[in-house]
């Protein structure tokens, strides 16, 4: 449909069915479930080039079969590893999982070229200023980057921002990192194996520390240095982590250092609105796609996006939760029992990858796993600290937690 020329800050009008606001993981994988459906017009707001556009992250998820991302996947590894304390390795066959690691810019790359051969699909740089309800939908007010404003309207706006502040909630530790992207000067690494959680680093007076190792190849790697706590560190603090743990734990000897990522993911049991309006969702971690007890969410976002593409297509608009009620409820009890000390994070962790078997405990990661593989689980934590804090948790208050500054979640 043609438009009149206008001036370069005049207000014009755009109708789609949805409107996305947020280009980044669960924006676009809602973009690209609602094209692939074909039954709505979909306009994505993408921040343009400047300080609201976030760095590249890494995204890392568990996944069956070839997945809808692959063309975009940078690695991905079918043996794992765990590390306990002690120096002892437990290794982890996921199979038929596969652990595969993203890059947001290829994928942005890939989901863009589809929503562009998509016909009613399209990405907008713009800064979306408001949201909010009207009488038939919702607007969407942004700033294009020639400082034009532009009005969208939509029957259906889904908002991945992160939130100004968390809920209310009774424990919140955060989940923070740095990682180095590391070229050796010889072949250090396997590529065919990740070393999910390495407990040899020094662990913190309180919360749980863990090295992260995902080869790349033979010369190549992405380290992290990761913390569950209460406060993150400085970056001082992490570099020295990380280079302890290049150096003296794995033993790289002479490495450099080609890019870095450093990131903080809130470990709450706040309860996460999905709908602020009639016609305006939460999307993503903004609606509590961030697993609690483990920081993961891009898999979350995926089963939360075809459900709600599905959804649209047949009439009804709803974001369902990302996660079960079991799952966040066993996610509490785990947080409140790390926060308060009375389980040893390292000994849990490396408990249960010892004592579970592979497939079923990372499905249990994922929010996958029946009542019955949930309850055979439980049986291999410590019991009575854990249900010690099940009984006290809800006679507990939830209370208004400081800002983390998060963003999207690198998980």
């Amino acid at each position: 449909m043609s438009r009149r020329p206008e001036a370069p800050d005049e207000t014009k009008d755009d109708t789609s069915d949805v409107v996305i606001v947020g280009g980044g993981a669960s924006g676009l994988s809602l973009a690209h479930h609602l094209a692939a459906t074909g039954s709505s017009t979909v306009t994505v707001v993408e921040a343009p080039d400047g300080p609201r556009r976030p760095p590249e992250r890494t995204w890392c998820y568990w996944e069956r079969g070839t997945g809808d991302f692959a063309e975009a996947v940078s690695a991905s590894w079918s043996r794992l590893r765990v590390h306990g304390t002690d120096g002892r390795t437990i290794p982890v066959d996921p199979s038929p999982l596969r652990y595969r690691m993203l890059r947001s810019t290829a994928f942005e790359r890939l989901v863009h070229s589809r929503l562009a051969r998509s016909p009613g699909s399209r990405v907008l740089r713009a800064t979306a200023d408001t949201v909010h309800d009207t009488a038939d939908g919702a607007e969407v007010h942004c700033t294009t980057p020639d400082g034009r404003t532009l009005t969208l309207r939509a029957r259906h706006v889904f908002d991945s921002r992160p939130p100004r502040s968390l809920p209310p909630a009774r424990t919140q530790l955060m989940q923070h990192f740095r990682g180095w992207f590391v070229r050796t000067d010889a072949d250090r690494f396997d590529p065919a194996v990740a070393d999910l959680m390495d407990f040899r680093v020094p662990q913190p007076r309180h919360g749980l520390a863990f090295g992260y190792t995902l080869p790349l190849a033979p010369d190549r790697a992405l380290v992290e240095y990761t913390e569950f706590s209460r406060a993150p560190l400085t970056t001082t603090a992490y570099e020295a982590a990380l280079a302890h743990y290049c150096r003296d734990i794995l033993g790289l000897a002479a490495f450099t250092v080609e890019s870095a990522e450093q990131g903080v993911i809130p470990m709450t049991d706040a309860r996460f609105a999905r709908r602020t309006g009639p016609a305006v969702f939460r999307i993503g971690a903004a609606g509590g796609a961030t697993r609690p007890a483990t920081g993961y969410t891009f898999a979350a976002v995926q089963r939360q996006s075809r459900a709600v593409a599905v959804a649209l297509r047949d009439g009804r608009a709803i974001v369902p939760a990302p996660h079960g009620r079991r799952a966040l409820a066993m996610d509490a009890v785990l947080l409140r029992a790390l926060d308060t000390g009375r389980i040893d994070g390292p000994g849990f962790f490396t408990g249960l990858f010892r004592r579970v078997p592979p497939e079923r405990l990372l499905r249990f990661l994922d929010g996958d796993t029946s009542l019955s593989e949930e309850w055979s689980i439980g049986l291999c934590t410590p019991v009575g600290p854990m249900l010690r804090t099940a009984v006290e948790l809800p006679f507990l208050s939830r209370r208004s937690q400081p800002d983390p500054r998060i963003g999207e979640s690198p998980r």
